[in-house]
């Protein structure tokens, strides 16, 4: 009965019956487990958001400014550097979900140090340890990161991998949408509501690493030759669509960098907790299910677009600022920019890969993680750098860096044919 109640899942999830399967007769429980656990790591994610939740809950605790600047860069380095040294030891594994798994327990265990810090300490004391608890979350989210693409690529047919990933991220920001509501309408309570929340996230991490231990991922023979650092390096001379794929998200880093300088344009009619989180949560919902659809049929494409979008939405907020429309223009020019971000997110995922030959997939993902991590930094510099110059010069700024990513996307292959 489970497995009739599984395809008919499968069935209505992917518009496709159950019997096409290109990995074998487990896939439709494989596509379910994949989204559930997706599911809890994104509401998570949420929850623990660094650029709000945990920025705000440190000023709450008196920590320093130096300790609030210091999430977002550890967060986003964390999470991508240590890849290129992580992926070839994942390649020699039989079975890569264990690895995922691993690193999802390491950021629930995090999570959970992160809720216990907020609790006993404060200052200095409080801002350090959170943020050491967080470079820990990010480098066992590293390893999800490097794992995973694989992982999904040996468990879910290619032309059903953007609709798992998709669908999780929908189903994710209804839980991060109660969140941000109860955030907006229970102010007098948000610290209780943000730890209680943080100690959610821990609880989802720990059961989506159980959850996914249960994949039934084939035990094949790990590759004893995985690549070196250096010669996963070479992949960029090997491969010229790899780099022009990385330039292009790069260049897309601009959709998730602007969020904090349309606050500074004059967004002062909204709670900024509450109403980010919401705006970023109903973005996600209305818009990760349908990117994921059409990553499967044109990843390529999904990238253009979310490009476009993206200037589009940091245009209008230039435009709604200079007219003094600020209050109420800029939270629905966020929620805009917030759908092209996920376009982004599902898009590079996609791309990545159906781009990447079997063998070399953990390659690729740290290759390409690696860099954008540096470029992550050196954008985060250039953000800080011209915000000198004022809020409107960096946004429009970040607005040509996301039209130039729909442009070189131009030139990427299709890799979702065959």
């Amino acid at each position: 009965m489970s497995n009739t109640l599984e395809d008919k899942a499968f069935d209505a999830l992917t518009g496709q019956e159950a019997e096409d399967r290109s990995v074998g007769s487990e896939e439709p429980g494989n596509f379910l487990r994949h989204a559930a656990s997706l599911s809890m790591t994104k509401v998570a994610d949420g929850l623990i958001d660094p650029k709000l939740v945990l920025s705000w809950l440190l000023n709450m605790l008196g920590a320093s400014s130096v300790f609030v600047g210091l999430l977002v860069p550890i967060r986003e380095a964390g999470a991508l550097l240590p890849q290129l040294f992580t992926s070839a030891r994942i390649a020699r594994m039989r079975q890569r979900k264990w690895a995922w798994s691993a690193g999802s327990l390491g950021q629930g265990l995090a999570a959970a140090g992160i809720v216990l810090a907020a609790l006993v300490l404060e200052g200095a004391a409080a801002g350090a340890v959170i943020c050491a608890l967080l470079a820990v979350l990010a480098v066992a989210r590293s390893v999800c990161s490097v794992s995973y693409k694989d992982v999904l690529g040996r468990t879910v047919g290619k032309s059903r991998r953007g609709t798992a990933t998709g669908f999780a991220s929908s189903a994710a920001a209804v839980g991060v949408i109660v969140f941000a509501l109860l955030l907006m309408f229970f102010g007098d309570n948000r610290m209780t509501l943000v730890i209680g929340a943080l100690s959610l996230a821990a609880a989802f991490w720990v059961a989506a690493a159980v959850l996914f231990s249960t994949l039934k991922e084939k035990s094949e023979r790990g590759d004893a030759e995985a690549r070196s650092i250096a010669a996963q390096m070479t992949l960029l001379k090997e491969d010229p669509q790899l780099v022009r794929f990385i330039v292009v998200r790069g260049l897309l880093v601009s959709t998730a960098l602007a969020p904090p300088y349309l606050i500074l344009l004059g967004a002062e009619g909204f709670d900024r907790l509450g109403a980010l989180v919401l705006a970023s949560a109903l973005a996600s919902l209305v818009s990760s299910y349908v990117w994921g659809r059409l990553s499967d049929r044109s990843s390529r494409r999904v990238l253009q677009l979310s490009g476009v979008v993206g200037a589009v939405a940091l245009l209008a907020a230039l435009g709604v600022s200079a007219l003094g429309l600020a209050a109420w223009g800029l939270p629905v020019v966020l929620f805009v920019l917030m759908i092209a971000y996920h376009g982004v997110r599902q898009g590079r995922s996609t791309y990545l890969v159906d781009m990447a030959p079997e063998d070399d997939r953990a390659a690729y993902t740290a290759v390409a993680n690696t860099v954008i991590g540096v470029l992550l930094l050196a954008s985060g510099l250039f953000g800080a750098l011209a915000s000198m110059a004022g809020a409107w010069v960096t946004v429009l700024l970040f607005a040509v860096m996301a039209l130039g990513a729909a442009v070189v996307a131009q030139g990427l292959d299709e890799v979702e044919d065959g």
